[in-house]
């Protein structure tokens, strides 16, 4: 397909999906898109278990941004498969840009925020998850070994320094 041809479909308002070629080619750098939420009540923190290469590791609920999703989607998505919570998010409290030397990968995660007025009660659908926990800032420190990544942690940092992103800010056609 030429060039012109490709934008007479653009124009032309053809979904990406029907287009015969990608543009952007193989060349073209992606990092992992992903999601995650502070969910917090009263000063405490919703964080996941699961196992990573036999080991226990914390993290926010979190995951990949699938094809043809939206970020809120996603978030909305990971944390029931995550938690069995029903929620949409507040704001975000940030976007982080993160490389995973250990593993070669880049992610740029989207974080969000839930803030509850009643403690609610959890049960994972996901089997990767093997618990969800309501951890203190304190203990979470304690805990910074086991982290998942320093996002973990600098995420909910970010959130108690009152940093908010409106969801207004983010624009989807899906």
């Amino acid at each position: 397909m030429s060039k012109s041809t490709l934008s007479n479909d653009i124009e032309n308002d053809k979904t990406p999906d029907k287009l015969d070629i990608n543009s952007h080619g193989s060349d073209q750098f992606k990092p992992n898109t992903t999601v995650a939420v502070v969910v917090v009540y009263q000063n405490k923190f919703l964080l996941v278990e699961e196992l990573e290469h036999g080991k226990t590791v914390y993290n926010q609920p979190a995951g990949h941004l699938e094809s043809n999703e939206s970020l809120i989607s996603a978030i909305e998505r990971e944390l029931k498969e995550e938690t069995g919570l029903t929620l949409s998010p507040e704001y975000l409290c940030g976007i982080y840009y993160y490389y995973r030397a250990a593993i070669n990968l880049y992610y740029l995660r989207f974080c969000f925020v839930i803030e509850l007025d009643i403690i609610l009660s959890t049960q994972p659908e996901d089997n990767d998850i093997t618990a969800c926990h309501w951890f203190t800032l304190a203990e979470i420190k304690e805990k910074s070994t086991q982290l998942r990544s320093p996002l973990v942690l600098e995420c909910i940092e970010d959130y108690l320094d009152g940093k908010k992103i409106p969801l207004s800010h983010l624009k989807s056609n899906l």
